[in-house]
């Protein structure tokens, strides 16, 4: 499994203060929001809001806090119209490339709020364009497999149209085009499979290995920009050693 996925598993065990746990539930109705102005506010036939949802509900957001979400993304809610989703580019230290995907009601301070980060520990804020060459972007589905076999589950993936699954101590990682992103959540969830995470991201086309020393330097910078409210998804062409993950667990 991808060293995205791995470090993914890792901010989730991390992420149990209250502190945190508000900001996961600002995260999480955000893309609610985005989720359902993008394809309606049925969670039946949008296969992202029912993701979404069900994240939220795994979170134990209130259902309260999720209706509204929905409300807020379908243009029922008062401050339906604020949100917009930008993405921005930049390096992180020893020229690590990063796309910073972000729901914000405020593009100056986003902006302001990353390019601070990133200055303070050695990387920089570049223009549109300058590293989303080297990256494609990618529906990503992640789940336990449960009873199914390996055999099983990768059927089912690339006869909805995945690229490549990936299995690792239970859990599973598939990845295909954009455009096979529904047609993979729909067979996923007519075999009776529960989706932990899915949406669309960007995935380095190649990626950089560093030493575990620069790499837990790079990571501290990635886990600064995720701490940031705005900020939903960061995508970077960093290889993660296993050397280092155990290194960022322990942290």
């Amino acid at each position: 499994m991808s060293g995205h996925s791995k470090w993914s598993t890792i901010k989730r065990k991390k992420a149990v203060t209250d502190a945190k746990k508000g900001q996961a539930f600002t995260r999480l109705a955000r893309e609610i929001a985005i989720a359902a102005r993008e394809g309606g506010g049925n969670p039946e036939t949008n296969f992202a809001l029912r993701v979404a949802i069900e994240k939220a509900k795994s979170e134990s957001m209130p259902a309260a806090n999720i209706e509204r979400a929905i409300q807020r993304g379908t243009g029922e809610g008062k401050d339906a119209a604020a949100l917009e989703q930008v993405t921005y580019e930049g390096f992180a230290p020893h020229g690590v490339a990063v796309i910073i995907e972000c729901v914000t009601d405020n593009r100056n301070r986003t902006v302001s709020d990353l390019r601070h980060i990133l200055t303070r520990y050695g990387g920089t804020l570049g223009e549109g364009g300058s590293v989303a060459w080297q990256f494609t972007r990618m529906a990503f589905f992640a789940f336990s497999a449960g009873s199914r076999s390996e055999d099983e589950i990768f059927e089912l993936a690339v006869n909805a149209g995945a690229d490549d699954v990936w299995f690792e101590n239970g859990q599973v990682e598939i990845t295909g085009p954009v455009e096979a992103f529904k047609r993979i959540g729909d067979a996923l969830k007519k075999a009776g499979i529960t989706v932990d995470d899915a949406g669309l991201r960007m995935q380095a086309n190649q990626e950089i290995e560093l030493d575990s020393e620069e790499t837990l330097q790079v990571m501290h910078v990635i886990e600064a920009l995720e701490e940031l409210d705005d900020v939903q998804n960061i995508s970077y062409n960093l290889k993660i050693s296993d050397a280092a993950l155990e290194k960022i667990a322990a942290a």
